[in-house]
Parts: structure tokens; C-alpha cells; sequence
């Protein structure tokens, strides 16, 4: 086996060698179109709900007498004592960015496309140490197809199942590194595996499984290979030594929470997968699934119409699985022609792929409930690995064919990929720049409130007693179950008022932003659609705060969407959903029974937006 090239962090600063130029370079290059984005979106201003404002409240923690130990919340039980995520590290490498720009939502998505630029960056490292500047070029094109793929706003969100969307594929080349006898690439895995797996529970045994088969392979490997270079033992002893010590301190706060708490989270993360509260999509969905993803064809017909087309294809999946199955096939038939070829690496990186779809089929097979995209979001980038197998091994094949023109062939091959390379780029740059907060039809309404709510609160509006008050933040929410309601109390708690969440959330809003609203000076209340009447009723209630984000047009819409989904759910026996819809239209989306055509409606309805108003008021208003 040829000895690995030099890794780029062994590098001297002082030394700019060929392979950090191609590496810095290409890097530079696919990274390009994030910075753009990060450039239009420094012109917004954007105030994180739901899940984002979630993190947010975490990520200010972060040095702090509360620093978070677990992962964020997620669908793992039941409220209010539900599990979280494993584990923090993603909190953990926002908090410094977040800090050096003032503690501002625009700083975590700053954050957020830092770290995949330096998954980029490490994929890239480990592309060129397996086949110099032509596979690095080869990798880069692929990077640049999934990033575009994922889009702009995927990329440059801190959602923790967006997070480590590139640094599994870090992981994914760092696995086949290893078993190309490169054991520095331990390091790599174990920090980008860490991150995947404990910010986003579904990546537990994929990046879980794929490094134990990867381990036991190169056990077994001389016997598999005959042919296989010896693995440098002093270098693997140091470098095993180096990445376990970096496990045990990045798994430390899961251990530690574990002491601390009773149950723990991990605990309840066992509890809940070894008793599900429902039947999981079994083997068969789950196989029908990656055959969907491989439908590598209506992914080129989106890829044309727009970026982000991994997500608007997710979607829509629910079609054929032959044109995936005869795509996996291809793959299956190319892996064969590889070991025929004895092109290691190409046997090596297909073992990491064919581990990856194993687990994979398992890791979706356990998925109960509304099979939500983001749950195999990770997918994607294994299909684009698998393609980039494929071209390879008919340009290996065409080579040994033809090896008067071998040199013209890869030639070619280099070139082909440089110009997917750029023109992905381009495309993807000229998106970004128009690029936009995640969530920002719900931000925008919000924005609208924090100001004045937050004048009211220092003013003594109410039952308010300005800043040495305690305010309970209370929702009411029609449209989105509290989302803009998590985005209000992270406004307040970031302009330093006194706020909590009731104690019903206290492991979503964190048990330090809690407060019971019969101890609270006064309630806050966000309320939207049919509860802004019922609030206003109230005795005592004061309005502060009121938006309605539509306009006169987009009123008349709603109203025609509202009666033709009224219209829909009779026709189809779901009267009794009907009167739900004005204090609770989100929910009857949810509503399994409930028709797609029907449930496209009402995300329309949601997305034009309801009236939203704050009030002030005294404690035992919402009782």
C-alpha cells in the first residue's frame, strides 16, 4: 500500500506545500457559496423559535454554572419528562463564535456554517491522502453537488438534524481512511463522529456501526487482502491513543448528567428505544425508502429547478422504488467490477458504503410515527458517495481497457469533475446570496412583538413591574404549538428580563427558565389566532403587542383556503375536526387521517400567517 501523503494539520504554518495549496483551495472554493449566504443573511435580522431559540437558550449557557450536559429535546417520550440527544458537543462549538459576535441569533448561524466548512475542509484532507489533487478534485465536485443539494438553508441553520450533515461525511471518508491503514484518521472520526452522534440520535448506530466494522475489518484485512501494506503499530498506538483520550473528554458531560440526574438521559434514551411507544416502519418500508432516495433521476429534474433539492425531493417521496433499486444495482455491479479490478481503495470506500446502506436500512426501520425527512436526512450524502463510486470504477474500467490512452482518460476525468465543481459552485453562490433565516415567516411576526413587549415589560405596563419583575411566558397557539412562544421568552431572556417558561416545560425551556406562574409577578402571553379574542376578554389582560402578517390579499386567500379545507374535511367524514382548526389548525395537520392534498392547504394557511398579540397580564389569567 502506498504510504499515506501528509496530512495537512501536520503541516507548518511557515510551509505551503502543494498538498495544503490543494486543499486550502479546493476548500476555499466549495465553501464559497455558504459565505455568500452568511453575507445576505447578515442583512436580516432573525429571531430563532421553536427548536432554534431552543438551542440558543443552551448555547448562552455554555460556560456558565449551567452549561448543558445532554443534547437538545427531542421526540423521545413523552413531555414533560421527555429525553434529550445525547449529548452537547454542538452547543459546545457554537458557544465560541456566539460569543465573539455578541451573543447575536446571527452568530449561530455564523457557527453553524463554520462547522461545515471544517468537515469540508477535513473530508477534502482525506481525499487527498488517499489519491492526491485528482481525488481530491473528484471529492470536492461531490461535496459541492451535496452541499447545493442541502441548500443554503439547511447549511446555515443550527438545527441539530442539519448540524452534522457534513460531518458524516467526514466521517464516512475518515472510515475509509482507516481502512487504508491511515490511522490518523481516527482523530477525525472520533471528533466528527462525536458531533453526529450526539447532536442528533438517528446517527448512533450509523456512525456507531460503521466505525466497529471498520475496526474489525482492518483485523481481519490481511486475510480478506493478502496483499495489504502492514499498519505502522507505533503510529496506531499514538494515534488510538490520542483519539480515545478525545472520546473520553468529549462523552464526559453524558457521563457526568448521568450521575447527576435520576434518570438519566441516557437512561431514558435505553427506556424509550427498548419500549417504543408505537410499531416501527419495519424492514420493508425502510428498504423501500433508500430504493426512493437512490432515484437519482427526479433528483437531477429538481436539481435543475432549484438548489436545496435533496429536501423538496424528500418531500415528495413516495413513488416507485425500481428506478432506485436499478440504481443500487448499478452501484452493487460496479463494486464487483472494482474488486475484479483489485482497485483498493475502491474496494475499501465501497465497504464503507455497503456497511452505510446496511445500517442505514436498519437505523430506518426503527422510525415510528410521521416518517419526517430530516429522520434520513444523512442518506443523501451516502447516495452521492455511491454515485462518485460509480463514475470512478467505469473510468478505472475504461483505463485498463484502453491503456494507451489512460493518461488522456483521467485527464478527462479530472476535467469533468472541475467543471461540476464550479458549476455547482456558481449555481449554488447565485442562490445563496438571496438566502434567508430559517423560519422566517414566523420571525418576522415575531420581531414585530419583542420591541414593543419588551418596552411594556420596563415601562410597568399592567401587572408588570419592569426589570425587577418575574414574568411566567405563557402561549397560546393556534397555528405553530408555541414555537413563536419559545422565540418571545429567548427575546426577553436575552434583554436581560426575568423570564421563565411554566414548569410543564422545563426540559424543552431548561429547568434554570422555569417559573410557576402563580410565584410570577406577571403572565406574558403570547396568543395567536382565536385566542387573541379570548384574551382580549380577559379582565386584567393588556394588549401590548399585535401583528397580523398578511395583507389585505393574503387575507382573502386564507379565507378561501379556510373554507375549502372545511369543504374537504366533511367530504371526508372529518367534520368533527372543523371547529379544532381555529384554536388549533396545526393539529389538525397532524391528523394522520387527514388527506395530502388537504394537508397542502392548511401548510399554505400556516404559512401566510394568523393575528398574534401579547399580553400583560396578572397570574391566574390562563388558568
Amino acid at each position: 500500500m502506498r504510504e499515506p501523503r501528509p496530512l495537512i494539520s501536520r503541516v507548518s504554518p511557515r510551509q505551503w506545500t502543494p498538498a495544503t495549496q490543494v486543499v486550502v483551495l479546493l476548500s476555499a472554493l466549495v465553501s464559497l457559496p455558504l459565505l455568500v449566504a452568511l453575507a445576505s443573511l447578515s442583512r436580516h435580522h432573525w429571531n430563532p423559535v421553536l427548536d432554534l431559540a431552543m438551542t440558543e437558550f443552551r448555547v448562552r449557557d455554555v460556560g456558565t454554572w449551567h452549561t448543558p450536559l445532554i443534547g437538545l429535546p427531542g421526540r423521545i417520550g413523552d413531555q414533560p419528562n421527555q429525553g434529550s440527544h445525547p449529548g452537547p458537543l454542538s452547543f459546545y462549538l457554537l458557544a465560541p463564535v456566539y460569543r465573539l459576535f455578541g451573543g447575536t441569533s446571527y452568530s449561530l448561524e455564523v457557527g453553524s456554517v463554520l462547522i461545515h466548512i471544517s468537515a469540508v475542509a477535513a473530508s477534502l484532507a482525506l481525499a487527498y491522502r488517499r489519491g492526491g489533487r485528482r481525488v481530491a478534485i473528484a471529492v470536492a465536485a461531490m461535496l459541492a453537488v451535496v452541499l447545493r443539494g442541502y441548500g443554503s438553508n439547511v447549511l446555515s441553520q443550527p438545527w441539530n438534524p442539519y448540524l452534522p450533515l457534513m460531518a458524516f461525511v467526514a466521517v464516512l471518508l475518515g472510515v475509509w481512511s482507516i481502512l487504508e491503514g491511515d490511522t490518523v484518521a481516527l482523530i477525525v472520526v472520533v471528533v466528527a463522529g462525536t458531533l453526529c452522534m450526539q447532536t442528533h440520535v438517528p446517527y448512533v448506530g450509523m456512525v456507531g456501526g460503521v466505525v466497529a466494522a471498520a475496526l474489525v475489518w482492518l483485523l481481519i484485512r490481511r486475510r480478506v487482502l493478502p496483499g495489504a501494506a502492514r499498519i505502522d503499530m507505533p503510529q496506531l498506538k499514538r494515534d488510538g491513543l490520542i483519539a480515545a483520550v478525545v472520546g473520553v473528554v468529549l462523552w464526559l458531560p453524558l457521563v457526568a448528567d448521568q450521575v447527576r440526574h435520576t434518570p438519566g438521559n441516557i437512561s431514558k434514551l435505553g427506556t424509550y428505544f427498548q419500549h417504543p411507544p408505537a410499531e416501527s416502519i419495519g424492514l420493508r418500508r425502510s428498504v423501500q425508502l433508500l430504493f426512493e432516495h437512490f432515484n437519482v433521476f427526479r433528483v437531477v429534474v429538481e436539481a435543475f429547478n432549484q438548489t436545496d433539492y435533496f429536501k423538496s425531493t424528500a418531500f415528495t417521496i413516495n413513488g416507485s422504488a425500481i428506478p432506485g433499486a436499478a440504481v443500487v444495482l448499478v452501484w452493487a455491479l460496479c463494486a464487483v467490477q472494482a474488486w475484479r479490478l483489485r482497485h483498493r481503495l475502491l474496494i475499501h470506500l465501497n465497504v464503507v458504503i455497503a456497511v452505510s446502506l446496511a445500517l442505514a436500512v436498519i437505523s430506518m426501520s426503527r422510525i415510528f410515527g410521521i416518517v419526517w425527512y430530516y429522520l434520513m436526512f444523512w442518506l443523501w450524502s451516502i447516495v452521492a458517495l455511491s454515485l462518485l463510486t460509480i463514475v470512478w470504477t467505469l473510468v478505472e474500467t475504461m483505463r485498463r481497457a484502453w491503456p494507451a490512452r489512460s493518461v488522456q482518460l483521467r485527464a478527462y476525468a479530472t476535467v469533468a469533475a472541475g467543471l461540476v465543481l464550479v458549476a455547482s459552485t456558481a449555481t449554488f453562490s447565485y442562490s445563496a446570496a438571496r438566502a434567508e433565516p430559517p423560519e422566517y415567516y414566523l420571525s418576522r411576526p415575531l420581531d414585530a412583538l419583542v420591541r414593543p413587549t419588551a418596552l411594556a415589560l420596563d415601562a410597568g405596563t399592567g401587572a408588570a413591574t419592569g426589570r425587577d419583575g418575574r414574568y411566567s411566558v405563557i402561549w397560546r397557539d393556534a397555528a405553530f404549538f408555541g414555537s413563536q412562544g419559545y422565540g418571545l421568552l429567548n427575546e426577553l431572556d436575552r434583554r436581560g428580563f426575568n423570564v421563565g417558561a411554566v414548569p410543564y416545560f422545563y426540559t424543552t425551556a431548561t429547568s434554570q427558565r422555569v417559573i410557576d406562574p402563580a410565584t410570577a409577578t406577571a403572565e406574558v402571553i403570547f396568543a395567536t389566532g382565536g385566542y387573541v379574542d379570548i384574551f382580549r376578554a380577559k379582565p386584567g389582560a393588556v394588549e401590548v403587542a399585535y401583528t397580523d402578517p398578511r395583507s389585505p390579499e393574503q387575507k382573502q386567500q386564507y379565507d378561501s383556503l379556510s373554507a375549502e379545507v372545511v369543504k374537504g374535511l366533511q367530504d371526508e367524514g372529518l367534520g368533527e375536526l372543523v371547529p379544532t382548526m381555529k384554536l388549533n389548525l396545526f393539529g389538525v395537520q397532524l391528523d394522520q387521517r387527514v388527506p395530502r392534498r388537504i394537508n397542502a392547504l392548511i401548510d399554505r394557511m400556516l404559512q401566510l400567517g394568523q393575528p398574534t398579540s401579547v399580553f400583560i397580564a396578572p397570574p391566574g389569567t390562563t388558568d
